[in-house]
């Protein structure tokens, strides 16, 4: 799958912008605050429905306009299809898919896009809720009503938060709680929790290999990298081996035991009732704590994604280089992911577009060439640039001049 053409109104710095691709490398170059970003983010909001730079959909916006419009078609084997989304600010958004009317999160799962940015050094350095972020991103294009889920499952833990805080106050002023009512918000939340930590777990493990594997070819074979999902409703069930015991020990293999739990975790990891199971327990063993500080403790909002590094664990221990270098794994393992069908074998309609936005400049030169050879067997690469050195010469494909919003191929 390709955009073979974009248009854009009042989106970002452009009135109007039309565009026209072909399958390949499509680089963008051009001084910061030029617009060349804002055609990717275009093409990441149709996949995913949010920006990897703005957090609300109002800054998408050209300054003065009602509302900002993106428009694209998308070319699969021998099929084509359009995709258009208009965002309002302070309104509920419109979507078209093939010129019909449908509600936005519709279109997901059409575009499918991963988006490599200097800011997913985070990634691997940042707060557990941006690797969550990242899991999402993912869950919702491989299965679109995800998109659903989540956020009834956000609605329903703010207003179980509202309920616990409500529930402390009382119980400090001697009342009762009522725990008939909190059954019943533990019954939702275990219900949608469990669906979204097991589509997680199971992206995790169809990363592992990929992460593995790209993470020796971008640091050029140094090290070896893996990454596990911790649910927070195995606590008290389940204590994740140390990195230590997973990676390769002395004599090849990894401890056998350490081996033998994580997969009898994940086993439990893949199973929606088992945990659901576990959530509603957590929770009852939990209740007093929750009640006490008001806030929602157990749950997939409270999930960790744990990256190793050799025998220890990456945030902390990894270098500046090694960061880089997991970073690109995760999101070069993610693009992998996404081009596998549900049997795991390549599907060339599902490849989703690779998009590299400014990080070039980040890398050392010999990370900016295995990156560069990674990337050419994408079917569609998106790259931008400040500076055209910063690309390696292997790089090839299409060249367009970013100025002041305008775009110009060079020839």
């Amino acid at each position: 799958m390709y955009v073979s053409d974009l248009a854009l109104s009042n989106f970002r710095s452009y009135a109007q912008l039309v565009l026209a691709f072909e399958p390949g490398v499509t680089t963008f170059v051009g001084q910061n605050g030029q617009g060349k970003t804002n055609i990717v983010e275009a093409v990441e909001y149709l996949a995913t429905l949010h920006s990897h730079r703005v957090a609300h959909d109002s800054a998408l916006i050209r300054q003065g306009s009602e509302a900002a419009v993106i428009q694209s078609r998308l070319v699969e084997g021998n099929h084509s299809s359009t995709v258009e989304v208009e965002i309002y600010a302070g309104r509920a958004n419109r979507a078209r898919l093939n010129r019909a009317m449908v509600r936005p999160p519709e279109i997901l799962g059409n575009v499918k896009a991963v988006v490599f940015a200097p800011e997913d050094l985070e990634l691997v350095r940042g707060d557990p809720g941006i690797r969550r972020a990242f899991l999402d991103d993912i869950m919702i294009q491989v299965r679109p009503r995800f998109a659903g889920i989540k956020a009834q499952y956000d609605k329903v833990t703010r207003q179980r938060a509202a309920f616990l805080k409500a529930a402390g106050a009382a119980r400090r002023r001697g009342q009762i709680v009522d725990q008939g009512a909190l059954d019943v918000w533990n019954a939702q939340a275990a219900r949608l929790g469990a669906e979204i930590t097991v589509a997680r777990a199971a992206i995790v493990r169809g990363l592992r290999p990929h992460v593995t594997q790209f993470y020796r070819a971008v640091s050029g074979g140094k090290g070896s990298a893996r990454i596990d999902y911790v649910a927070s409703a195995s606590k008290g069930f389940f204590d994740i081996p140390a990195p230590s015991a997973l990676m390769e020990n002395g004599d090849g293999g990894a401890t056998n035991s350490a081996v033998e739990s994580v997969a009898a975790e994940e086993l439990i990891l893949s199973d929606v009732q088992a945990v659901e199971s576990r959530l509603i327990t957590s929770m009852e063993k939990r209740c007093d704590q929750e009640i006490e500080r008001g806030v929602n403790l157990v749950g997939p909002h409270r999930d960790e994604v744990m990256l190793s590094l050799g025998t220890l664990p990456a945030k902390g221990y990894a270098s500046h280089g090694e960061s880089w270098s997991y970073a690109l794994a995760l999101r070069l393992a993610a693009w992998k992911y996404l081009c596998e069908d549900a049997t795991g074998v390549w599907d060339e309609d599902q490849e989703p577009i690779l998009i590299l936005d400014d990080v070039f400049a980040e890398l050392d030169v010999r990370r900016r060439v295995r990156l560069a050879q990674l990337v050419l067997e994408a079917q569609q690469v998106f790259v931008t640039a400040a500076v055209g050195d910063d690309l390696p010469s292997g790089l090839s494909g299409t060249r367009l001049r970013v100025h002041e919003g305008v775009v110009d191929r060079v020839t």
